[in-house]
């Protein structure tokens, strides 16, 4: 059988990356899932790459009429909700001393804020229904430390952290299972931008920065989105009932904890 077999999922920022092989292997294990992106077009794309159990809905996570909208929408096309993936989320980087208010507030509006009101949203529909269910936060190695010049991109993901462990200690009391997953360095289009920033900071030839990062990771290589999935399926499985406020390094060894 399936392990996520008849299950309804929601993904934000599943139109591209880790979001989308989320909503891929998703459907593979039996689930129904909602491609849910401030980039419909995008959403749609993948959904009709991904097959009939995947649709795309509109999503807007520093909004949160778009967030209200999105659950309804996918409790009348699924009946439910069982699973939420909050991995909707964006990157910057800038020494201390040019930081800027703006990129601090969308970091923190769409990383912490998102995160939050997304979980606050489905937590309801999945109380109110009173069956329980899975919410899956994508927190990083990068909440476990710090590092130099991503002083807000690291505060968010420390919080996201700390979301994790109150909302799982409070909503296991109906059944709901909150945990979290850490990734570490994952190549793909993400990753280019975050090269071209470090080379614009660091003086470096673009490329290097990320062969630099992927040689030391002790598994010897970046992770890619794949990587992840297993992860992904596992928390939202029955396998995972007794497994509360966690959050699982997946990151090839980067981190120990």
């Amino acid at each position: 059988m399936k392990r996520l077999e008849g299950k309804s999922a929601i993904i934000t920022g599943a139109a591209r990356g880790i979001g989308k092989a989320f909503a891929k292997t998703y459907v593979q294990e039996g689930a129904t899932v909602a491609i849910a992106d401030v980039n419909f077009e995008g959403a749609e794309k993948a959904a009709l790459e991904i097959g009939a159990d995947a649709y795309a809905i509109r999503l807007d996570v520093t909004d949160q009429a778009s967030i209200d909208a999105a659950v309804k929408a996918v409790e009348e096309q699924s009946g439910r909700i069982d699973i939420l993936i909050n991995n909707a989320a964006v990157f910057d980087l800038a020494p201390i001393s040019e930081i800027t208010r703006e990129s601090y507030e969308r970091l923190y509006s769409i990383n912490l804020a998102g995160t939050l009101f997304m979980l606050q949203a489905v937590a309801k529909s999945m109380i109110a229904r009173g069956k329980g269910g899975k919410i899956i936060n994508m927190a990083s190695q990068a909440g476990r430390r710090g590092e130099s010049m991503v002083a807000v991109y690291c505060s968010t993901k420390a919080a996201v952290i700390s979301l994790t462990q109150s909302a799982g200690l409070e909503l296991i009391r109906y059944g709901i299972n909150v945990n979290a997953i850490a990734p570490g360095v994952v190549d793909g289009e993400h990753w280019d931008g975050v090269d071209a920033l470090f080379a614009k900071y660091e003086n470096r030839p673009v490329g290097e920065k990320k062969r630099l990062v992927g040689e030391a990771v002790p598994f010897g290589r970046m992770g890619i989105a794949e990587d992840l999935t297993g992860m992904a399926v596992f928390l939202a499985s029955s396998e995972a009932d007794y497994i509360i406020a966690q959050t699982y390094n997946v990151d090839g060894g980067n981190w120990m904890s």
